[in-house]
């Protein structure tokens, strides 16, 4: 018993610390994420990091609050989703509660808004980093990089909702899998025929 307990206060405790040190919304969350659960605690593994943030993004919710879901029932089950989703919110929800009444005064100090775009240049080069090293583990023939660079045009140039974007590569991608698996199970009959 004390030992779960000591495991709930971790996880509660990794999630305070990403909740707290993360700027700019659950994808700027991925490099601390990568850092934090994967390198420093190895609790899940890049890909399914990966796998989480695309299923976050493609549910409602935030994407980091759903992520921490995942893990902390990965990690603990339905409690330590709980736990994991708590840890995250936590921080945001006591600073917004602290800063609810400056919120609306901080045009009036330059001084503010020019510390706000200096951590969205840094978020923005946290999100390159991410991209870069996450393309690498995602991109693994030429067609995925086409999708890539077609769902890029279309959501950056075209103004396509991402939803639309997420609906269209998981039907491809069901086809695409329904497909391989029927040509699989073809050869396969093919070579006892023989």
């Amino acid at each position: 018993m004390k030992n779960k307990f000591r495991e709930l206060v971790e996880l509660y405790l990794a999630f305070l610390k990403i909740g707290a040190f993360t700027f700019g919304g659950g994808l700027a969350m991925m490099p601390i994420m990568q850092r934090e659960l994967i390198e420093k605690r190895g609790w899940i593994t890049e890909e399914e990091l990966i796998d989480y943030f695309a299923i976050g993004q493609s549910t409602p919710g935030i994407i980091a609050v759903n992520v921490a879901t995942f893990v902390g029932y990965k990690k603990l089950g339905w409690f330590g989703g709980i736990i994991g989703t708590l840890g995250v919110v936590t921080p945001s929800w006591v600073i917004i509660m602290l800063l609810a009444g400056a919120i609306s005064s901080i045009d009036k100090y330059p001084m503010a808004q020019k510390a706000l775009h200096g951590i969205n240049v840094a978020v923005a080069a946290l999100l390159t980093s991410v991209i870069v090293k996450f393309s690498k583990k995602t991109i693994k023939s030429v067609w995925n990089a086409v999708f890539m660079l077609l769902a890029f045009g279309l959501i950056y140039f075209l103004k396509v909702q991402s939803v639309w974007i997420i609906v269209f590569a998981l039907i491809i991608g069901s086809l695409l899998t329904l497909y391989r698996q029927k040509k699989q199970k073809s050869s396969a009959e093919a070579k006892e025929g023989e």
